[in-house]
């Protein structure tokens, strides 16, 4: 029942409409086909010709001297160089300033979130060469698929709303942008196989054309990779495979034209609530998550994922003269996440599974103009964004997978963006520039409800029987929408001290729009929907690049909306929100660089901070501090790094939403990678890689979270039946790089 897939599903389709797209794109600048070309296809790592040569180059988290707001750059060879093979975005993200993250199944081998200032993932903007993505039933990211470690050139974290041209439907906390991989002048093929714990295996190939073409214009870069694993946890088998291509084409000296496609499949047997039970913790069990007995509920087989993604986009850039630039990404994405998975590790029944499906498909346009005068730069633009969502949840019986009649729920919905901005950097000086910026939001979604068991809006008017699990009459669906609206003010002052000193200021609003859950009360009655809710910061802060040595420091103070909260229903059975207080978010960072030799340098990093309600209680999963080390050596074909990562004392909450009920201990990560890279002279062989990588060093077990609390259990009375998150155990893995 309610099986069917999201319309126009397959990925044909979709590359169908975005060949249509590009098709459109390259008509567009007919003009620019014979000019000779002019435009610069390898993109520097980050603004690298406006930026100095300094101390942080080669460091895990630099900043930029024209840094608006508190942001940190991660770099392509630290991509290359100081992660795991098998990794996921977290890792590239794992040496910024308060940025945190684990994976209890191993670094890469699961669905990890990343905590941003002490806000979780929900809070923050992720995006993909600008372009946002988020799941549609709530603001969350699944790092396990759609942006592995081949796929990713670098990133640009920012901890605040950023300024008005900072686009996505959660700019309440932060932005991530992901960036594609850095196209090279030269001509390479490379043959990858890695080999570590776990029994993880890792083979990939990568193909570079180079500039080719009679006049050097265009490049070419595909990969593809296959990964599989047992996992540090019992059971928990993950198998990834994956192939992405970036193609970029000077159209006359003017213009330039990039086209992305991705496509990542996974299989893995992890559950739903993923945890460590306490018992065995204390046992010194550290790995138990699933069995191999079929008479058990937690049998592997009744826990497993399949989900599908991929990502195409063409973007054009060209610059129209009198100052004026147009940027344009048209794109299209999906996520299909079918689980199935027994709702008990004890019980088996007909109805003890859930047959579950997440899946939406995501188009859209993002289109950016500016342009450059004596008085400063004008920036303005539009996003459009698209999405159709299919999600179901059926009882069902894990040993032939046959569901029931009634769902739990099953809902159908269309979320349409829209995000107009402008903003005008106005020149004061040479040394002096003051941004002021306004973006409205509009968020709209309409819903088509299925009548469901009353796991969501009910039998709508039927009556579900428990004995056969079916309705009798009714609607069979319900149509509901509602539309949230911000308009949403920043503005910043950055003031160049001196050619390698530069400061700013800066007050910025986000916001983050509701869950669909919003309707999931019987006959979805609601008769006042939650507000998105918004976030305010103000920062101060400075960057200095020198030789010697690099140093970047802020402090940040942020209002932020609490969460809704639903009355009981009146007398005619309708819910209303209202806002539930305010959280306030403080604190202090910093990051630098110190050159200690030539090709040996000392990375360090420290927030200082506290994210509280206000009654003073720590918000759960908010640490006091987070501190980052990185010693970071390259000289001749040797380089590599030894990092370690700490995060301060934080909280969780207890089963009944009990603030600060557990308490969790300070964790110390370190990891090590050592590479080799040789010049090869047999034949074709052109260069050879071999990377050493260990990741908990020194094989720590701390918890680092409570997954699922027991009720009435908290860390002055713990609960044997708590289920706890941990980090994994050491792993260790060998990789080798041919290129031909």
């Amino acid at each position: 029942m309610h099986k069917e897939a999201v319309n126009s599903q397959g990925l044909k389709s979709r590359v169908g409409q975005i060949s249509s797209a590009v098709a459109l794109l390259c008509l567009a600048a007919p003009s620019f086909a014979e000019a000779p070309p002019d435009i610069q296809l390898n993109r520097v790592e980050i603004n690298g010709s406006a930026e100095r040569k300094d101390a942080a180059q080669d460091s895990p988290s630099r900043n930029l001297l024209s840094a608006r707001s508190a942001q940190s750059v991660v770099s392509d060879s630290f991509v290359r160089d100081n992660i795991s093979p098998v990794a996921d975005y977290t890792q590239v993200l794992s040496m910024t300033p308060g940025v945190f993250s684990y994976s209890p199944n191993g670094v890469g081998l699961g669905d990890a979130k990343v905590t941003l200032r002490g806000l979780s993932d929900s809070y923050t903007v992720f995006s993909f060469d600008g372009i946002p993505f988020n799941d549609t039933n709530g603001v969350s990211h699944h790092s396990w698929v759609f942006f592995p470690a081949q796929f990713i050139g670098g990133a640009v974290v920012d901890r605040s709303p950023g300024s008005a041209a900072t686009i996505g439907q959660a700019t309440f906390g932060g932005s991530v942008d992901l960036q594609s991989r850095v196209l090279k002048a030269e001509r390479s093929t490379s043959v990858t196989a890695s080999s570590g714990s776990w029994n993880t295996h890792l083979v990939g190939v990568e193909h570079e054309t180079g500039n080719f073409g009679s006049d050097g214009s265009s490049n070419l870069l595909f990969n593809v990779h296959e990964m599989r694993s047992d996992g540090y946890e019992t059971y928990n088998k993950q198998d990834r495979r994956a192939i992405s291509a970036k193609f970029q084409t000077a159209l006359g000296k003017d213009t330039e034209l990039t086209l992305f496609a991705s496509y990542l499949d996974l299989k893995n047997n992890t559950p739903n609530i993923k945890g460590l039970s306490r018992s065995n913790y204390e046992a010194g069990n550290y790995t138990y998550l699933l069995s191999n007995d079929p008479t058990r509920g937690d049998f592997y087989g009744y826990n497993f994922y399949e989900i599908a993604t991929d990502v195409v986009y063409a973007g054009i850039s060209s610059r129209l003269g009198g100052g004026w630039l147009l940027e344009d990404k048209v794109y299209t994405y999906s996520y299909h996440n079918k689980q199935n998975y027994n709702g008990s590790a004890t019980t088996i029944s007909a109805t003890s599974a859930v047959d579950k499906l997440n899946a939406y498909v995501t188009m859209g346009n993002l289109l950016r103009l500016s342009q450059t005068s004596t008085l400063g730069t004008l920036r303005t633009g539009l996003w459009l964004d698209r999405a159709d969502s299919n999600r179901y949840q059926i009882p069902s019986d894990p040993r032939s997978w046959k569901d029931v009649a009634a769902p739990n729920f099953h809902e159908t919905y269309v979320t349409t963006t829209l995000q107009p901005y402008v903003e005008f950097e106005f020149k004061l000086s040479d040394a002096l520039r003051i941004t002021p910026g306004v973006k409205f939001a509009s968020y709209k979604q309409d819903f088509v409800h299925d009548q469901d068991n009353g796991g969501a809006v009910g039998p709508l008017g039927g009556v579900f029987n428990k004995t056969t699990n079916t309705i009798t009459g009714g609607a069979p669906t319900l149509a509901q929408s509602v539309k949230y609206t911000d308009t949403l003010p920043s503005l910043d002052l950055h003031y160049q001290v001196r050619p390698n000193w530069s400061a700013y200021v800066q007050v910025a609003q986000g916001d983050e729009i509701p869950s669909t859950s919003v309707f999931d009360v019987p006959n979805a009655k609601v008769s006042q929907t939650p507000k998105a809710t918004k976030a305010t910061t103000s920062q101060l802060g400075t960057v200095w690049n020198s030789a010697a040595y690099s140093l970047a420091a802020n402090v940040y103070y942020t209002k932020l909306d609490g969460t809704y909260t639903a009355l009981p229903p009146d007398a005619n059975g309708n819910v209303a929100y209202v806002a539930s207080g305010t959280q306030t978010n403080r604190g202090l960072e910093a990051e630098g660089t110190l050159l200690l030799a030539q090709g040996l340098s000392l990375y360090a990093n420290a927030t200082l901070g506290s994210l509280k309600y206000a009654n003073g209680q720590w918000v759960a999963g908010a640490p006091r501090d987070t501190e980052t080390l990185g010693l970071n050596y390259r000289a001749g074909g040797w380089s590599g790094m030894l990092s370690l990562n700490r995060v301060g004392r934080m909280y969780n909450d207890a089963k009944d939403g009990t603030h600060e009920a557990f308490a969790i201990d300070p964790v110390l990560v370190s990891n090590l990678f050592v590479n080799y890279t040789a010049a090869l002279n047999f034949g074709f062989l052109k260069q050879a890689k071999l990377q050493l990588g260990v990741n908990n060093l020194f094989d720590k077990h701390d918890i680092v979270g409570v997954a699922s609390p027991a009720a009435g259990s908290s860390s002055a009375k713990p609960s044997s039946a708590d289920l706890l998150t941990i980090l994994p155990g050491r792993s260790v893995s060998l990789t080798g790089t041919l290129s031909f």
